[in-house]
């Protein structure tokens, strides 16, 4: 049984898609959103986006018991109020790094859609790079 199964089988059904139709929203946009982080324009609002994005996933992985999904979007989220505050120019590495966080949420996404067990993180991931340039 996979990950979507298990989720069927403890929540109802309208609970799920919703998470996975607002997941799957949240994930199509993730990318972009890291990649605008570049642009001094767009950096502001580019990591007030993120943050929402992972607290919302915070959210919804803690009430769905999905251990995993929610210990790296609470890691990433914190690490986000951190480059909220300091409000410099990020670094490239901290881009790099938070593409490689948006590839293992997309890797959970497909987990779900072809009902494998949720893949396991990649503590690669878990070193945090150097935030300021």
């Amino acid at each position: 049984m996979g990950i979507r199964s298990d989720l069927d089988a403890n929540f109802d059904f309208e609970i799920v898609d919703e998470f996975l139709d607002h997941y799957t929203m949240m994930i199509e946009s993730m990318e972009l959103i890291i990649l605008n982080l570049s642009n001094e324009e767009m950096r502001v609002r580019s990591v007030n986006e993120l943050f929402r994005i992972f607290h919302n996933i915070k959210s919804a992985s803690g009430y769905l018991e999905l251990v995993t999904m929610n210990k790296l979007a609470s890691f990433v989220e914190d690490e986000l109020e951190e480059l909220r505050a300091i409000n410099k120019p990020i670094s490239q590495e901290t881009i790099d790094w938070l593409l490689l966080i948006s590839d293992m949420f997309a890797k959970w996404l497909d987990d779900f859609k072809l009902n494998k067990d949720i893949s396991k993180i990649q503590y690669s991931l878990l070193k945090l790079p150097d935030m300021e340039k």
